[in-house]
């Protein structure tokens, strides 16, 4: 892996450098844009509004519209001097529970590596956060961004995992939800069944992207000739008359393959 930043996590007085890594990757067909009537590739362009001219990548600058039309040109060096500290340091500002993290605002994991004369301060938060059972929360800047993150252990690997800002949240208050009143304490009881026999140890391994593979299969028959069937169908919304009768069945179904 190649690293995509280096610098120090801050704990406290001490300083740890390492390296980020990122710890995820994306599992994507890589589709093209084509013209409908012919298939041609549809090519991107940079393309100046004034004179509609290509411009090359090498010549583009980044800059910030100040006042009507006019602009500040932004360089490299000027977004890391916006803060020195800042764009080289993990820096943690607090240490949480877990638990007490709204799951709306992770975001995405990176791996950290701890350089050659940071190994025994990396081991020792690893240690002391794994004991504690909490996590540091984290500001630092990556790609001109200022983020906020959590630093939590994962066996010998210490892990910034990105999480959302408050106001990047959505408020849910506008959706249109049901309360419990109108439940059945027998429908609570045998749904509550059915997650008993559904609850299994969690193993990511064993969750597949089941779309991209029909997609590939999709296309594997286009281009022998064939007319590519739909895999199921769409599932219709269960009636409201229906639900024991479905519960039960679904209990009876668990129960067979469980023999």
């Amino acid at each position: 892996m190649r690293a995509m930043w280096s610098g120090s996590i801050s704990f406290g007085l001490v300083n740890i450098p390492v390296k980020l890594f990122s710890g995820a990757q994306s599992n994507t067909l890589d589709l093209d844009m084509l013209r409908k009537s012919d298939l041609c590739p549809i090519k991107y362009l940079r393309v100046c509004k004034k004179d509609n001219k290509e411009v090359p990548y090498e010549e583009i600058v980044k800059g910030y519209e100040y006042t009507d039309g006019e602009y500040i040109v932004l360089t490299d060096k000027d977004f890391e001097n916006a803060s020195l500290e800042k764009t080289h340091l993990i820096d943690i500002l607090d240490f949480v529970e877990e638990k007490e993290i709204d799951t709306r605002y992770f975001e995405k994991p990176y791996y950290l590596e701890p350089d050659k004369t940071g190994q025994k301060a990396y081991a020792l938060l690893r240690e002391a956060l794994k004991r504690s059972g909490k996590v540091g929360v984290a500001n630092y800047v990556l790609r001109n961004r200022g983020s906020l993150g959590i630093v939590r252990p994962l066996d010998n690997l210490l892990i910034l995992n990105e999480i959302r800002y408050q106001d990047e949240v959505r408020d849910a208050g506008e959706l249109k939800l049901p309360t419990d009143e109108n439940l059945r304490e027998q429908e609570v009881t045998l749904a509550l069944s059915l997650i008993d026999q559904l609850t299994v140890k969690f193993d990511a391994a064993k969750y597949k992207d089941a779309y991209i593979e029909d997609l590939k299969r999709i296309i594997e028959e286009k281009a022998q000739g064939r007319k590519p069937a739909p895999a199921g169908k769409a599932p219709e919304p269960t009636k409201v008359a229906d639900m024991m009768a479905l519960l039960k069945e679904s209990l009876k179904q668990k129960r067979k393959e469980a023999a």
